[in-house]
């Protein structure tokens, strides 16, 4: 889950910046909190086409009489696509991990992504990735192990699933990159539910289940909360600097470690709280490396 940056000339409000990327934050969890507790009950196709389609119904609701069809116009339609299907790889293998992994753990492997992307930016964008990032990367990877060492409760083949929603992620995060300077954040998302909505409208049906009144209610939630996290956190970024808010986006593991208590009686072990905390702090050095260059 993530937007790319729309950066404007008053950036100079770091407070308001980083209440809106908390609420943010606390909104995606909420987001992930729903996904789990409905993958109990229904099909992951559906779980995910409702996050889609409510999202999208929202953003025409939003932004088309404002702006008409010119929000969906690229001039990377390939581009877009691609973008999409890596996103929605995302969601599949995110939520299907959570019917198997526990919140916070199954949140803090899909924080790989931004170590990926560091990673992947050497060979498909041609940056440069000093010694210590590299050492960042690896401690990151050292985290995972930690949190899902042999002979742990979490050494199973379902840890895959973060897994390839983190390098998913970690793809999108690239694409995102690089359509920032082709075509708005606001045409970049609302192509992403446009095309996602439609993927999954085409796969619904050979998994559809009746929901009750209840859970049509939080799959309606389910697709609020995306929408409006992404619409927060592209707000916060109009009031200050990535640099600044990067280090706050790793609350939502702590989000998510509420929530799993919370809801689903979870507290990681030592363990976990150990490969974690790795995990975080590989995270933020990675992103205290880009904010000094």
């Amino acid at each position: 889950m993530s937007v790319q940056n729309s950066l404007g000339k008053g950036i100079d409000q770091p407070a308001k910046g980083i209440a809106l990327i908390c609420l943010a934050l606390l909104l995606f969890s909420t987001h992930d909190t729903i996904s789990k507790y409905l993958s109990g009950f229904y099909p992951i196709v559906m779980v995910v086409w409702a996050r889609y389609v409510v999202h999208t119904l929202m953003m025409l609701f939003i932004f088309i009489p404002k702006s008409g069809l010119s929000v969906v116009r690229t001039k990377r339609p390939g581009m877009q696509l691609a973008r999409a299907l890596c996103l929605i790889g995302t969601s599949l293998f995110f939520t299907t991990g959570l019917r198997y992994i526990p919140l916070a753990e199954a949140t803090a492997v899909n924080f790989l992504a931004p170590l990926l992307v560091t990673a992947l930016s050497v060979p498909l964008l041609k940056e440069h990735v000093s010694r210590s990032q590299w050492l960042a990367v690896l401690t990151g990877f050292v985290g995972v192990t930690i949190v899902v060492r042999p002979g742990g409760s979490l050494f199973t083949p379902e840890i895959l699933f973060p897994l390839a929603s983190a390098l998913c992620f970690g793809f999108y995060q690239i694409l995102t990159r690089q359509l920032s300077g082709i075509d708005s954040p606001t045409t970049s998302n609302f192509l992403t539910g446009i095309f996602n909505s439609l993927i999954m409208t085409a796969l619904v049906p050979f998994f559809w289940s009746t929901p009750t009144l209840s859970h049509g209610l939080l799959m309606i939630g389910l697709g609020t909360c995306g929408m409006l996290g992404h619409l927060l956190l592209t707000e916060a970024f109009r009031h200050a600097p990535p640099a600044l808010l990067a280090p706050f986006s790793y609350g939502q593991i702590l989000f998510a470690g509420m929530y799993g208590y919370l809801i689903f009686n979870h507290t990681p072990d030592i363990y976990g709280v150990v490969g974690i905390s790795v995990i975080c702090l590989s995270g933020l050095a990675v992103a205290w490396g880009q904010r000094k260059r």
